[in-house]
């Protein structure tokens, strides 16, 4: 059975209907390359009051293995998406943060160490917090796609970590 993944757009533009989703189909199509079942997209504001009750009910109402979401994570005073997404955590992932911005930085992307997303899990849930560009997107996914597998064994069935 495969993975089910949610993808979850953060931005006004987007969501306003002024500019094309190009960060969330990229996530999709990558997650769809490797086996995952996307269930649902789902575009919001950036606002953290409704990105935080969108996450929620997905997670409690659908509960999907992933959630992704792109955009949201910079300096601006509207990225909001790591201040909407910490609360509902309920075990951070630093390692996955910190890689995700590793990603940028080995590609020659100096403006990845200014992303602030977040990483943790919900229940039995993973959420990440990606970047809204496109290539930021791919250049994270790359970055912890080693991991991805064994991770998700561990929340789904406990399997132990290597070494134990």
């Amino acid at each position: 059975m495969p993975r089910r993944a949610i993808v979850v757009t953060v931005s006004d533009r987007v969501h306003r209907r002024e500019s094309e989703d190009r960060s969330g189909p990229v996530a999709a199509s990558w997650l769809e390359d490797r086996g995952f079942e996307v269930i649902d997209r789902r575009i919001v504001p950036d606002e953290a009051d409704e990105i935080a009750v969108l996450l929620r009910r997905l997670v409690d109402e659908r509960s999907p293995d992933l959630i992704l979401t792109t955009g949201g994570t910079g300096f601006s005073p509207r990225d909001v998406t790591p201040e909407a997404t910490l609360p509902l955590l309920e075990r951070r992932a630093p390692g996955i943060e910190e890689a995700l911005r590793r990603g940028g930085l080995d590609k020659g992307i100096a403006a990845a160490v200014l992303g602030r997303g977040v990483s943790g899990i919900r229940s039995r849930t993973w959420i990440i917090n990606l970047p809204g560009s496109p290539r930021a997107v791919v250049d994270g996914l790359e970055a912890i796609a080693g991991v991805m597998e064994h991770a998700l064994d561990q929340l789904e069935r406990g399997a132990p970590h290597d070494g134990a």
